[in-house]
């Protein structure tokens, strides 16, 4: 909740009901209680430091089914707080139609910016141009704006053409010098998946050339809309028509853990390895039980954090990287195994997801 700034001789029952009156007058916008419900309970601290309020920061999230994109949104609505600022959260369920919406809102109310996980990366431009056009900054979040004439202030995101390499040398791995047929689940409408799969297919190209045997063949790219239950209608088809599939690439975890239902009801997890993406903590806990193999990981808290200190130093005519975009790391079962996330308070491994 945004705080004003209150001389230290006011008495804390003045000070409370100050706050009172300032969260009822925030109405539904309230960082605390957007509509989506991804900012959390913020919890009043009397002797905290006040912020001066700054205004609203619009952010619209490619999904937030995927919980990737729940990290991004909830660390901008605690960092957003800290900096004054209220976030006002909205799921663009990968539609670049209610995407263009939600900007339009943005405008009308007069934010100080706007952030965008852009759910299509040409799509989205015409929305973006409005937003240049009112002088409100724009700022893309994990998935770029590929769209001529539109200005985006700032970008922070995943290397995802250098992680789409680190998936394919973990699939080279993986499969070793037998080789075999690979599926890639995609999702085009997103910049980053198009890197990533770029990287992975340069790597299989480079694992190929000159080699008689163990080639490593990517028979089919499949639409698995980076969800679970999409990921798994993709990769059953595939199973259907590739019989002799021995690996898959999946954009991100979710799709991943998909395909490996797929993979179960078919009765192929032992011929078949799932390379991911992500490094959620369900995909970590898939990989500690060895239902996939390896994920090239991101860091959604860290884009969330960036982006509101890059509005802030906009706003404040400071200068910032105007893009950055963080390295993955690739994360295997022996990293699963020390990873504190999957311990239980008395040291024993977290009980498997459903």
């Amino acid at each position: 909740m945004l705080r004003p700034r209150i001389n230290d001789t006011i008495s804390t029952t003045l000070l409370l009901t100050l706050l009172i009156v300032s969260g009822c007058s925030n109405g539904s916008n309230d960082g605390a209680s957007s509509s989506t419900g991804t900012s959390g309970t913020v919890h009043l601290e009397t002797n905290a430091e006040a912020v001066e309020p700054r205004g609203t920061i619009g952010f619209s999230a490619l999904t937030l089914k995927n919980p990737f994109f729940k990290i991004i949104a909830d660390s901008m609505t605690e960092t957003g707080r800290q900096h004054g600022f209220e976030v006002l959260v909205n799921d663009a369920e990968r539609d670049v139609n209610e995407q263009s919406k939600h900007i339009d809102n943005y405008i009308a109310q007069k934010v100080a910016a706007i952030v965008l996980n852009p759910a299509d990366r040409i799509a989205i431009g015409p929305a973006i141009r409005k937003a240049n056009e009112a002088g409100i900054p724009v700022f893309t979040c994990d998935l770029q704006c590929a769209a001529e004439d539109a200005k985006v202030a700032g970008h922070i995101g995943t290397d995802n053409y250098q992680g789409g390499r680190l998936a394919g040398e973990a699939m080279i791995e993986a499969l070793g010098d037998a080789g075999g047929d690979v599926l890639v689940l995609h999702f085009k409408q997103a910049n980053s998946c198009v890197l990533r799969v770029q990287g992975f297919s340069e790597v299989l190209d480079e694992h190929n050339k000159d080699r008689e045997s163990g080639k490593i063949t990517i028979v089919s790219e499949l639409e698995g809309g980076g969800l679970r239950d999409e990921g798994f209608k993709a990769a059953s088809d595939a199973l259907q028509a590739h019989q002799n599939l021995r690996g898959i690439f999946a954009i991100n975890d979710p799709s991943a853990l998909g395909a490996w239902t797929a993979l179960k009801q078919a009765e192929k997890n032992d011929q078949v390895t799932i390379i991911g993406f992500d490094g959620q903590l369900e995909g970590k806990q898939a990989i500690l039980e060895g239902k996939i193999y390896a994920d090239p990981i991101q860091f959604p808290k860290k884009m969330g954090v960036v982006s509101v200190e890059n509005i802030v130093k906009y706003l404040d005519g400071e200068e910032y990287e105007k893009v950055e975009l963080i390295p993955t790391a690739i994360y295997k079962k022996a990293d699963a195994e020390k990873d504190p996330e999957l311990q239980t308070s008395d040291g024993a491994e977290a009980p498997a997801q459903s």
